[in-house]
């Protein structure tokens, strides 16, 4: 099977090339690696340039949705994946082991763990999400699996669709939720870290970013047409204290 590996950047001149080495080092011989860029301002350009040999595609776009929607559409591998700009795949064995997964499976999703790490220390762990097995009611418990680990065939995209560009920070919430709960496409647990991201999500940066945040997990529902619990989206941040406790 091909397995396509998007990555979006924006004005990322000192992680690129980390994201661009980990995927280069991987053991698995059949992967496009499609870069999308929005026309960045710093050395991005260049640095991609350098060392990565693969698809690219530079010109402005609506946001980071937005460009992982067009990398989605040059994607050609039957399994399609997101490693975002300032993440990386922790060792070589990582592909191969979520297409083994697929193989052994048959399914049309994988995800993994993932470990957040300091942003200059990346061998410092700062939170550890473990995703455990898959449970469609955990949704309803504020479950999601870290959207980064996931990988899904390319047919689920053309059948159930892409980023929704109406949300800015919970769109990856809204198509896991549409996929994995609405849609109840077939998915497996690789228990494993998959992906190292430095810690600095937008939507954690202040209470005003986590409460836009939640009234768009709450749209996510609301568009998708489905009812959650009263307390839902209350446990979905509560679930990421234990992140911080429990470190691998």
């Amino acid at each position: 099977m091909k397995v396509s590996i998007i990555t979006v950047a924006f004005n990322s001149e000192l992680t690129i090339k980390d994201t661009i080495d980990s995927v280069k080092i991987q053991d698995y011989n059949n992967i496009e690696y499609v870069i999308v860029d929005g026309l960045s301002k710093d050395n991005t350009i260049n640095i991609i340039n350098e060392h990565h040999k693969g698809v690219l595609l530079s010109e402005k776009d609506k946001g980071i949705y937005d460009a992982m929607n067009k990398g989605i559409e040059l994607a050609s591998g039957d399994i399609i994946g997101i490693l975002n700009s300032d993440d990386f795949y922790p060792d070589s064995k990582v592909i191969s082991e979520v297409v083994e997964v697929f193989k052994k499976s048959n399914c049309q999703a994988v995800y993994a763990d993932l470990v957040y790490v300091d942003e200059k220390v990346t061998t410092k762990i700062i939170r550890n999400w473990v995703s455990g097995k898959f449970n469609k009611n955990s949704f309803l418990f504020g479950w999601m699996p870290p959207h980064p680990t996931l990988f899904l065939r390319k047919e689920v995209y053309q059948k159930c669709g892409k980023f929704n560009l109406s949300l800015k920070s919970a769109a990856d919430y809204e198509l896991i939720l549409r996929m994995l709960y609405k849609n109840q496409i077939s998915v497996a647990y690789l228990p494993r870290v998959t992906v190292h991201m430095r810690a600095g999500g937008q939507s954690n940066k202040s209470i005003m970013n986590r409460l836009k945040a939640n009234k768009e997990d709450r749209m996510a529902w609301e568009i998708n047409e489905l009812k959650p619990f009263w307390f839902t989206l209350y446990l979905k941040p509560l679930r990421k204290v234990s992140q911080f406790i429990f470190k691998r």
